[in-house]
C-alpha cells in the first residue's frame, strides 16, 4: 500500500501557501499595471503642459518686444551668463558642498540646468516688476535651454562622476525638448505676428491648458515620488534647495544692470527653473525613477516658495512706497492751493 506523501492537514497548509502565493503574484502585477498606467498618464500629461506652455510664451510675443529688449546688450548677456553658466555650476558646488544623495544630486543638476520657467515671467507682475523684460527674457531662457539644457546637464553629470559615470542620452534628450519646447514657441510667434487676430483666441486657451497641465503635472510628481518627499524631510537636500534659491536669487539680482525694478525682474529669473525639461529628462534617462523624482519635486517647490515670497515682500514694499508717493504728491498740491501768494502775507481786505 503507497501512503500519501501529505496528510490532510499538510495539504490544506499547502493550498493556503499556494492562494496566498497566487494573491501576492496578482497584486504584484496589478501594482505594476498600476504604475505603468500611472507613468504613461503622467508623461501625457506632460507633453501637453510642455507645449500648451511654450505654445503660449510664443502667442504672447511680439517680434517688436523682443528686439526692444535685445537692444540692452549687457542685459542680456549678464541674463545669459547667470542662467547658463553660475547657476548650473552653482547646483554642482552645492550638490558637492553639501554630499547630496544621488538621487538628490541628479535632481539638483537637472535644476540648475534648465532655465527659463514661465513662472519667472508671473513673479515679474507679482512684484510690479518691469513685465515686458521679464517675459521677453524668460522667453529667450526657455527657448534657448531647449537646446543647451542636455548637454550642459550631462556635461556636469560625467565631470562630477555621480552614480559612477552616469550619462544621459543627450541626443534623444535633445530631440524630445526640442520638439516640445522650440518648435511650439516658434509657431506661437510666428501666428501672434502674422495672424494676430488668432494668437488673441489662442493665447486664453493655452494659458489655462498650460496652468491646469502643471498643477497635474506637480501632482503626479508628488504622487510618483512621495515616499522620496517624505524621506527629505529634514535632510541636506531641502537645505541646499533653500541655498539655492536664495543664491541664485542674489546673482541674478546683482549682476544685473538697469534700475532696481529690471534688476529684481531678471533676478527672480535664476532660481525659477523650467520644470518640463527636468521631468522628461528623469523619464527619458531614468525612467522616472520615484526617488530622483521626489528630490526634484522638493527642490522645484522649495525655488518657487523663494521666488513667490520675495515677490511678494516687493509688491508690498513697492505699493506702499507708491501710496506715500501719492500721499506726499496730494499733500504738496493742496499745500500750494492754501499758500497765500508771495507777499501778501498780512495785507489787510
Amino acid at each position: 500500500m503507497v501512503m500519501p506523501l501529505y496528510s490532510g492537514a499538510q495539504s490544506v497548509r499547502c493550498s493556503k501557501r499556494r492562494g496566498a502565493s497566487v494573491l501576492v503574484t496578482g497584486a504584484i502585477l496589478w501594482e505594476g499595471g498600476v504604475m505603468e498606467v500611472l507613468s504613461a498618464l503622467f508623461t501625457m500629461v506632460l507633453v501637453v503642459f510642455m507645449v500648451s506652455m511654450m505654445l503660449a510664451a510664443g502667442l504672447s510675443t511680439t517680434i517688436p518686444n523682443l528686439i526692444q529688449v535685445f537692444r540692452r546688450v549687457w542685459l542680456v548677456l549678464l541674463v545669459l551668463v547667470v542662467n547658463f553658466v553660475l547657476v548650473p555650476l552653482l547646483g554642482w558646488g552645492l550638490g558637492e558642498l553639501f554630499a547630496l544623495a544621488t538621487p538628490a544630486f541628479i535632481a539638483m543638476i537637472l535644476i540648475a540646468c534648465s532655465p527659463g520657467a514661465p513662472f519667472g515671467a508671473k513673479a515679474a507682475v507679482i512684484q510690479h516688476g518691469d513685465v515686458a523684460t521679464g517675459g521677453a527674457l524668460q522667453v529667450l531662457l526657455a527657448a534657448l535651454g531647449s537646446i543647451t539644457f542636455p548637454f550642459t546637464a550631462n556635461w556636469i553629470l560625467a565631470a562630477a562622476g555621480v552614480g559612477g559615470g552616469i550619462s544621459l542620452p543627450v541626443g534623444r534628450l535633445v530631440g524630445t525638448v526640442v520638439i516640445l519646447q522650440l518648435v511650439p514657441f516658434v509657431v506661437g510667434v510666428a501666428i501672434r505676428n502674422w495672424a494676430a487676430h488668432v494668437a488673441d483666441g489662442w493665447l486664453k486657451t493655452s494659458m489655462r491648458v498650460s496652468n491646469i497641465t502643471f498643477v497635474a503635472v506637480m501632482a503626479g510628481a508628488l504622487l510618483g515620488g512621495w515616499q522620496a518627499i517624505v524621506d527629505l524631510i529634514g535632510s541636506r537636500t531641502l537645505l541646499a534647495a533653500l541655498v539655492f534659491a536664495i543664491v541664485a536669487l542674489a546673482l541674478g539680482t546683482f549682476l544685473a544692470v538697469g534700475a532696481i525694478r529690471v534688476r529684481t525682474t531678471v533676478g527672480l529669473l535664476a532660481p525659477m527653473r523650467n520644470a518640463g525639461p527636468v521631468f522628461v529628462a528623469i523619464g527619458v534617462g531614468f525612467a522616472n525613477d520615484p526617488a530622483i523624482l521626489g528630490a526634484a519635486t522638493a527642490i522645484l517647490l522649495i525655488t518657487s516658495v523663494v521666488g513667490v515670497l520675495f515677490a511678494s515682500f516687493l509688491a508690498r514694499k513697492r505699493v506702499t512706497n507708491e501710496e506715500q508717493a501719492s500721499v506726499t504728491t496730494v499733500d504738496n498740491t493742496v499745500g500750494e492751493r492754501v499758500s497765500p501768494p508771495m507777499g501778501t502775507e498780512g495785507t489787510e481786505t
